[in-house]
């Protein structure tokens, strides 16, 4: 192969998205069964989908009515193609209409969870109880199935609520398996992917791991690497990957700008060098970014200035790391990036752009420092970055690290950042953290950001004493995928240790609060 030409991805499930909120999910519950899968979109025509080798294709669910102007809808040639194919929801009315079956409105919606009876068990339903509780989200239904198929299941509000052609590798199903609300919709799809495709499940980490070192020999061959290292799991996966295919042509650039949780610089220069080998570039910065967000307590200004000064110092560092390459007769010509699947879906599935620009996630560049991406991580969710990275060998400390805003404490500090003020947050911070780790919950959580708000100030009784002091607030989530996200039930014992500790060991804290509200309408984080 020859070489900056990346190894092929394995060939996919494609999931066609007909505007469904559960498309990335159905994408999920493809690989939880150890298949790859892609998303694209319905506007992709049956060519593209084809030029895209698929070894099966999934209709997804979406909001529209088969029979309204305008609706999605599917080609019939796409079943002539010789591909496996499982409608859902409304994928599987598009697929009755277009191979003509009827499907019409019966007056009886279902929503939610909906019982459905097993007539015929086929490959679909096998080994699956003869009634089953599903979750439906519909108003037409299939009336009548298609020639040449056989009807497997049937609702109250749906006379055709599954049906399969098992000599055309033809299925579908009117309910959401993909929910987990569909008491047997994993073992739905499996008998889709392992019986009715023929495929095996044989996409696992160990294998993402061997195609993906492959992949970036192929692409980087012996030019220089540089990486912009946050700690975070995303990146730092990205790095063990790259670090792993092209050893030392990778250096990692680790930019202190003060505004971590404590310890954290001193695990990425300690613990993730010693998993992985990196050559490790580490910047201090923390006195220039407190001196550029001096006297700024808007918060878009704070974002603003954190990610310009990161840019500056990213770029000279990444100057610095070219001239040396170039001393020793060699080129920096590709950056890595912890770009995920999600991003790549949501920024409307493009291939990427060849050059860095101002917007990526590194911080951004200068247009006149020009690098080819390599992202490693662009095919896979979070869930699947963290399994790479334990393939991989990274500190678990790391790769179950919750998510962390790039601006980092600077934005967990309502009010002006000063470094008194961050030593009181981190201090916080690291007792919530240190007390969920204890009782087990900090895998149980999406994430808990702990905010300080510093512009506020309540009175309080410390050892018989009155103090004037900060609120911290507590901010745990849960979330899949953070586009939501509800507050945590956390115990109340939990609860009541990480109060005392706090207000007990930092003296400026004087109260702890808990944020209650969901994700809309409040945001994640404070700022």
């Amino acid at each position: 192969m020859p070489p900056h030409t990346p190894a092929p991805t394995p060939r996919p499930v494609l999931v066609v998205d007909f505007g469904a909120q559960y498309a990335q999910l159905i994408a999920r519950r493809v690989r939880e069964a150890n298949v790859y899968s892609e998303i694209v979109p319905h506007s992709f025509s049956v060519e593209q989908m084809l030029a895209k080798d698929p070894v099966a294709i999934i209709l997804s669910g979406g909001p529209s009515s088969v029979y309204a102007q305008g609706a999605p809808f599917v080609d019939p040639a796409l079943f002539d193609a010789g591909v496996p194919v499982l409608g859902i929801c409304y994928g599987f009315q598009a697929m009755a209409k277009a191979l003509g079956g009827t499907v019409a409105q019966t007056g009886a919606r279902e929503y939610g969870g909906t019982e459905v009876e097993v007539c015929s068990a086929g490959v679909l339903l096998a080994d699956t109880p003869e009634h089953q509780t599903t979750w439906m989200s519909h108003g037409d239904s299939v009336h009548e199935a298609p020639s040449g198929f056989e009807v497997l299941a049937t609702s109250s509000g749906s006379p055709v609520a599954a049906f399969e052609d098992g000599d055309r590798r033809l299925y579908g199903v009117q309910w959401h398996p993909e929910v987990k609300h569909s008491a047997h919709g994993q073992t739905v799809l499996e008998h889709f992917l392992y019986e009715g495709a023929g495929l095996a499940p044989d996409w696992t980490a160990s294998n993402v791991v061997a195609d993906q070192v492959a992949a970036i020999r192929a692409q980087v061959g012996d030019a220089r690497v540089i990486c912009g290292l946050s700690g975070g799991v995303d990146s730092s996966v990205a790095a063990a990957l790259v670090q792993k295919a092209v050893g030392d042509q990778l250096t990692c650039v680790f930019v202190d700008h003060g505004l971590l949780r404590a310890g954290e610089a001193e695990q990425v220069e300690r613990d993730f060098v010693a998993a992985t080998g990196v050559r490790l570039m580490v910047v201090d910065a923390r006195e220039r970014f407190l001196e550029a967000l001096a006297g700024h307590s808007d918060p878009e200004t704070k974002r603003k200035i954190i990610g310009r000064e990161f840019i500056r110092v990213f770029e000279d560092a990444a100057r610095d790391v070219v001239a040396d390459a170039g001393a020793h007769g060699d080129e920096v010509k590709f950056l890595v990036q912890g770009t995920l699947y999600p991003d790549v879906v949501e920024s409307g599935g493009g291939e990427g752009a060849a050059n860095i620009k101002s917007h990526h996630n590194v911080g951004g560049l200068p247009d006149d420092l020009q690098f080819s991406l390599v992202e490693p991580l662009r095919t896979l969710f979070k869930d699947e970055v963290r399994a790479v990275g334990l393939e991989l060998g990274v500190p678990e400390e790391i790769v179950w690290r919750q998510p962390f805003p790039g601006p980092g404490l600077g934005i967990r500090i309502v009010g002006d950042v000063t470094a008194e003020r961050l030593e009181v947050l981190r201090a916080a911070d690291a007792i919530a953290r240190e007390e969920l780790s204890k009782a087990g919950l900090d895998r149980e959580i999406w994430q808990c950001p702990v905010v300080l708000l510093a512009d506020v100030r309540s009175v309080g009784v410390q050892g018989d004493g009155r103090t004037y002091g900060h609120p911290i607030v507590l901010r745990p989530v849960s979330s899949e995928d953070a586009m939501t996200a509800d507050w945590t039930r956390l115990p109340y014992d939990v609860l009541s240790v990480i109060s005392t500790r706090i207000t007990n060991e930092v003296s400026e804290v004087n109260r702890v609060v808990l944020d209650v509200t969901s994700k809309p309408p409040g945001t994640i984080e404070w700022e």
